[in-house]
């Protein structure tokens, strides 16, 4: 944490990892912040020594793994599109990132904002894998290009881990996620994608859940799954 005193209660809030500062915004307007007692207000700084509690700060959060089918939308579906959380069924969580119309696989649905910020930031790498095939027989030295790093015209993409297990599929493992970035790759290395399937998040696995499926993430997986994050 910066330690910056005295510091803004909702920059506090969200260094201590209660919401992100917008969310502690909200905290404070419903009057659920207090400092040395008193309720907080927005803007008020605080110093390293006083004591800042939050009512309801030990609120329960939901986490499921869910299976998106292909031509499902993550968000901003058009005009006779289907998008997750109509799919999932789901209400009051939202999907943490984004998965291509075309692809498929596991996405996180949750009730819990702090997570976003710490799951998708380029500042905060995490494992993501996927399980891919494309339209012809890969090169031999397929692996080696795309694990050394590809430029696909706007970016030279990190190191990462492939795992060639048949003539056109392979596994990739990521630490990045740019736009496309896959598909990009192989296209770069005149390889095109026909099936793209996450199948892990960090610990989270996809497993054998069916496409549209979605099962609760708790006990041990869920413990390690936010000790990751920082929480």
């Amino acid at each position: 944490m910066d330690e910056v005193y005295p510091m803004r209660i909702n920059k506090y809030l969200a260094h201590q990892r209660h919401s992100t500062r917008k969310g502690a915004d909200a905290l404070i307007e419903r009057g659920m912040v207090t400092i040395n007692g008193r309720k907080a207000v927005l803007g008020d700084k605080v110093q390293k020594t006083d004591k800042v509690e939050v009512k309801g700060a030990k609120k329960t959060y939901r986490y499921y793994a869910f299976n998106k089918p292909r031509e499902v939308i993550t968000h901003s579906p058009q005009l006779g599109e289907k998008d997750v959380m109509t799919v999932a069924g789901l209400e009051g969580v939202f999907p943490v990132g984004r998965l291509d119309k075309d692809s498929q696989g596991l996405i996180i649905l949750t009730d819990d904002g702090r997570i976003t910020e710490h799951l998708l930031s380029p500042e905060n790498p995490h494992e993501k894998e996927y399980r891919v095939t494309v339209a012809h027989r890969l090169r031999p030295s397929f692996a080696q290009h795309m694990e050394a790093g590809v430029d696909i015209g706007d970016h030279v993409t990190k190191r990462c881990k492939v795992n060639v297990h048949g003539d056109n599929k392979f596994n990739i493992i990521l630490s990045e996620g740019k736009k496309h970035q896959i598909r990009r790759m192989c296209s770069a290395l005149h390889s095109d994608v026909v099936d793209l399937e996450r199948i892990r998040i960090m610990n989270i696995r996809l497993g054998d859940l069916a496409a549209g499926a979605h099962r609760p993430i708790e006990g041990k997986e869920l413990e390690t799954f936010l000790k990751s994050l920082g929480f």
